[in-house]
């Protein structure tokens, strides 16, 4: 299988874009057509329904679509080990962390890493950090920066970089907040505004029933960077991670509130596939994170 095809049609995949995918590829949306209507002939499938404004997987296109992911990496990293012998490693790393992760934790281990590997070219992609590890599971990322889950899924390897507290945080201005908090107010009489899923949403759904608490949900929001904004408008209450909220330019409108029920830690630390450290590209900066070298405790970071 043709390794050039097959990122054609990856591409064309995560963007259900001809343009974007040709223009991501540096092909003519032509070419990524033709691509995929070979590669359906070769099969003998259909892959992608499409019109004129969009492209959607079949069923037996997510299957394909998983093949090319895994394809492509064995590829990848075969095409790697062969650079074992040679002084400089040559490639491209992909790297998936929520926006505050990549100023808080990426800069220091990539400003290393570019000084030991300069052939290496990265890929940055950023979001929600509750997308993290299903990122690097599916394929999408060779490494990603994320929260420790109760339990690691089967063949995922996570090496920690520091920890945080979860933290409840309203509006510094409280004439913004209708019902303004204090010590006495009962959690059900404030909206909250949570993380949509993720590490923080489990934590607050399990301390809701060990509460019997029914919780007051203003709005479920993707990114804790977006909770902060919408609680310095005083939309509501919200929980972060602490290291949200000291490296966030709107730190000073927000501020902890009174009562601060213990969540337990929220450990931070990056990720990547078992089977993905065979590439001495990933290896490599997975070994540039050691436990001499790892940043201090999130919740003091400034």
């Amino acid at each position: 299988m043709d390794a050039h095809k097959l990122r054609l049609f990856i591409a064309l995949a995560d963007s259900r874009h001809f343009g974007r995918a040709a223009a991501q590829c540096h092909v003519s949306p032509s070419t990524v057509s033709r691509n995929l209507k070979q590669l359906e002939d070769d099969l003998g499938s259909l892959l992608m329904l499409r019109d004129n404004r969009s492209v959607a997987l079949t069923a037996d296109g997510e299957r394909f679509l998983q093949f090319a992911r895994e394809a492509l990496q064995h590829w990848e990293t075969f095409q790697q080990s062969l650079q074992n012998h040679s002084e400089q490693l040559r490639g491209q790393l992909s790297i998936y962390c929520s926006v505050t992760a990549s100023y808080s934790f990426l800069y220091d281990i990539l400003a290393r890493f570019r000084v030991d590997q300069p052939g290496i070219a990265i890929k940055l992609h950023t979001g929600d950090p509750a997308q993290a590890i299903e990122r690097v599971l599916s394929g999408l990322e060779d490494i990603a920066i994320a929260a420790r889950p109760g339990r690691l899924p089967a063949g995922l390897r996570f090496k920690p970089i520091a920890q945080s507290s979860l933290v409840f945080i309203g509006p510094t201005n409280k004439a913004l907040l209708r019902d303004a908090p204090t010590a006495h107010t009962p959690w059900q009489a404030l909206p909250m505004i949570i993380s949509a899923e993720g590490l923080a949403r489990e934590r607050f759904d399990q301390w809701c029933r060990q509460q019997n608490l029914q919780p007051n949900i203003y709005a479920e929001v993707k990114g804790n960077e977006a909770i902060v904004s919408m609680v310095s408008l005083g939309f509501g209450v919200g929980l972060v991670p602490k290291i949200v909220l000291n490296n966030s330019p709107l730190a000073d409108r927000v501020e902890l509130l009174p009562e601060q029920p213990d969540l337990g830690p929220f450990e931070t630390g990056i990720c990547v596939l078992k089977k993905r450290l065979k590439s001495p590209i990933v290896a490599a900066l997975w070994q540039q994170v050691t436990v001499d070298d790892k940043p201090g405790d999130a919740s003091t970071a400034h």
